[in-house]
């Protein structure tokens, strides 16, 4: 449970940003030899790797349009990632573990990742760009926060990313709703607003036309 656990939490943070997330666990493992994490995650070609991609995607998270384009381009890397560290998290498993933890772990980082997508196009509607590093800078105390918070208490942490999972598609819901309402009342001012057909704007002729 407490594996299973884990892949979830890692599985949310990597929707947001999977390159902290493989830095954090390699840290981690690094620093205490904590066993829940496999040792892969803490050689220093995956810390280096996992540091450069991280150092790219803490500026273009923060910049308005390329938030979302790099969004555009991790859509499948997020999930991906988040699926194989849930296959590593499930270690010497046999291979039903195996797959539900790559099951777990990428099918949370898909939702998180559309939710954080969905998210920024909103968020990239303000007239203003500061609310992009504000947003971006959360999110990362998050994934932070909740990955090293679950590699000492996954269970609770899990519960955590559940509540922020959970909170998230609410709100992407809401973001739905509110532009389905403002596209309708859009489209209804066009509709009175187009002149009727007509010779002369719909006007009819006052005798017959021979």
């Amino acid at each position: 449970m407490e594996s299973l656990a884990l892949t979830f939490s890692s599985g949310w943070a990597s929707g947001i940003n999977a390159y902290l997330v493989v830095l954090v666990l390699g840290v981690v493992q690094r620093t205490t030899g904590a066993e829940a994490i496999p040792d892969v995650l803490g050689t220093w070609p995956v810390l280096a790797a996992a540091g450069l991609m991280y150092a790219i995607e803490f500026v273009a998270d923060k910049v308005p349009y390329v938030d979302s384009t790099w969004d555009s381009i991790s859509t499948v890397i997020r999930p991906t990632i988040g699926a194989v560290i849930g296959v590593l998290l499930a270690g010497e498993a046999d291979s039903l573990n195996e797959a539900v933890g790559g099951v777990v772990g990428g099918t949370t980082a898909l939702m998180s990742h559309l939710v954080k997508a969905s998210e920024r196009l909103a968020v990239n509607t303000s007239p203003e760009p500061v609310s992009n590093s504000v947003v971006s800078v959360v999110e990362d105390g998050l994934v932070l926060g909740v990955v090293w918070f679950a590699t000492e208490h996954p269970l609770a942490a899990a519960g955590v990313a559940a509540v922020l999972l959970v909170a998230g598609l609410v709100l992407v819901y809401l973001i739905v709703r509110a532009v389905r309402g403002g596209w309708r009342k859009l489209t209804r001012r066009g509709r009175r607003g187009a002149p009727p057909d007509g010779p002369s704007g719909g006007d009819t002729l006052p005798y017959p036309v021979q």
